[in-house]
């Protein structure tokens, strides 16, 4: 299954090229599936019809859904939420107060995910289009597999094993005091496997045969930053970015006095778009007279974006985002493509054989092969958009 992830700033037309996009792909005969995982959605907005948890068909080969956290909810984690709710009431919590405390935070992204796994699992579809949160949330979403991850390593299987243990020895005189039982093994193994599903949709996202990440932004300061840091951050996350779309610029045929300042800003920040991603593809696209709802309007999007011998499944940029590269004297270097960043923003530390990689709020946990565990940072630099950090001997490290 190709998997295409649509992301950007809010509101810069993220679901409009997402339906376009599967559009094009349900003309070419691939069974498409375009599914919304922002919680603000506006797929059925997009298509102008009626949209819901599960798929509902939209034209041939190609389907609209729009993600329902609180369905997703119950199907997956209902054991967790009841339990939660129980210790809440026994806490002195009202039955409502505690049915909403026991959705915990962020729990809409890793449903998401869990999501994406299943349709990939079931093979249903050819193409899986996901029109995603704006940047921020997105990229926690894509965070998730390789910091949940280390959480359950380090902490989460061996506490479950633990109080399995010990449940039967401390159930009878825990259930008199505190009012309420410890949880079975229905609820400790829950969120166990959610991380088995989400480790192995890692595999998925990091494969960029099969997936990628497609940027959309309009020609304005604010969000080509905020693109430049999420293109960076993917990378960070070994997720392939494949396009630019440079969304809503404004036809050269508008001759308004009033919009000649905005295009004459555009240009330049067109420019910036094309110095600062290439060697993406860029892809433009006119602002529209008319809003982009309905599949009118939506087929002169496509026909915009995709020429007629043209196929939006196709991997349109391939970069190798992570290497390890052996160097002479037992020495490596591990290198991470990371496109707009200077060194000095770049944080690193080694603890056994992790790696912590840390650019602003966002890090990642490399765990290390063996021909680099061993080894201690010697050095980095930052070298045609690649930070390479060498690898060598601790005592040849100490000595230096």
């Amino acid at each position: 299954m190709r998997v295409i992830l649509m992301t950007g700033k809010g509101g810069v037309g993220k679901t409009s090229v997402a339906a376009a996009t599967g559009l094009r792909c349900a003309e070419l005969g691939y069974k498409t599936l375009v599914l919304s995982t922002d919680p603000a959605h506006s797929l059925a907005d997009s298509f102008d019809r009626p949209m819901g948890h599960e798929p509902q068909e939209v034209r041939p080969n190609l389907w609209g859904a729009e993600l329902d956290a609180l369905m997703e909810l119950e199907g997956n984690w209902g054991a967790v939420k009841r339990y939660i709710s129980q210790v809440l009431m026994a806490r002195g919590l009202e039955g409502v107060q505690a049915e909403e405390l026991a959705i915990l935070p962020g729990m809409d992204e890793i449903f998401g995910l869990v999501r994406m796994k299943r349709h990939y699992d079931e093979g249903t579809y050819d193409v899986l289009i996901i029109d995603s949160a704006p940047t921020g949330t997105a990229l926690r979403l894509l965070s998730l597999p390789e910091v949940g991850g280390w959480y359950m390593r380090k902490f989460y299987k061996p506490f479950q094993g633990v109080s399995m243990a010990l449940r039967p020895l401390v159930e009878p005189l825990f259930k008199p005091i505190a009012g309420f039982s410890l949880p079975n093994k229905e609820v400790m193994d829950a969120p166990y496997e959610f991380y088995e599903q989400i480790e192995a949709l890692e595999k998925v996202l990091t494969d960029p045969t099969q997936t990628s990440v497609r940027l959309i932004m309009n020609p304005e300061k604010m969000v080509i930053k905020e693109s430049l840091r999420a293109h960076a951050y993917l990378s960070l996350y070994n997720v392939a970015t494949d396009m630019v779309v440079a969304n809503r610029i404004i036809p050269e045929s508008v001759s308004d006095p009033f919009f000649q300042r905005w295009k004459e800003n555009q240009q330049q920040y067109k420019q910036e778009i094309h110095d600062n991603f290439s060697p993406l593809p860029i892809k433009e696209v006119p602002l529209y007279s008319q809003e982009m709802c309905g599949l009118e309007a939506l087929d002169r999007l496509k026909d915009t974006l995709f020429q007629a011998d043209e196929d939006p499944a196709a991997v349109y940029y391939k970069e190798t985002t992570l290497r390890v590269v052996p160097q002479e004297d037992n020495q490596y270097s591990l290198e991470m493509y990371l496109p707009g960043i200077e060194k000095s923003q770049i944080e690193l530390s080694k603890t056994g054989d992790e790696l912590n990689v840390r650019i602003g709020n966002h890090r990642r946990n490399l765990v290390l092969p063996q021909a680099l565990a061993a080894l201690q940072p010697s050095g980095a630099k930052m070298e045609e958009d690649y930070l390479k950090i060498r690898f060598a001997d601790p005592e040849r490290v100490a000595s230096v």
